[in-house]
C-alpha cells in the first residue's frame, strides 16, 4: 500500500482544523490513553443526529485491542 504524500498533507490540515474546533478533545484522548487503556475496559460511542435518533455501539478492550490503540495514538 503506497502512502500518497498529498493525501498526507491534507489529513494533516484536516488534524489541525479538529484540533482548533474541538480543543478538549485532544486533551481528553491524551488522559484516555494515559490512564484507561486496560483489558476488559470499554469503549462507548453514541451519535445523536439533529433529529435525535441516536446510534450506539461499544467495545470491550482487549489485548490486541489495546496496542492496535497505542499505535495509532503515536502517529504524529
Amino acid at each position: 500500500m503506497a502512502v500518497n504524500p498529498m493525501q498526507l498533507m491534507k489529513m494533516k490540515e484536516r488534524m489541525n482544523l479538529f484540533q482548533k474546533e474541538h480543543p478538549k478533545m485532544q486533551m481528553f484522548l491524551a488522559d484516555v490513553q494515559a490512564n484507561a487503556l486496560q483489558e476488559g475496559s470499554v469503549i462507548e460511542c453514541k451519535v445523536t443526529r439533529p433529529d435525535g435518533r441516536e446510534y450506539v455501539s461499544n467495545i470491550r478492550l482487549t489485548a490486541d485491542d489495546i496496542e492496535t490503540l497505542r499505535m495509532l495514538g503515536n502517529m504524529k
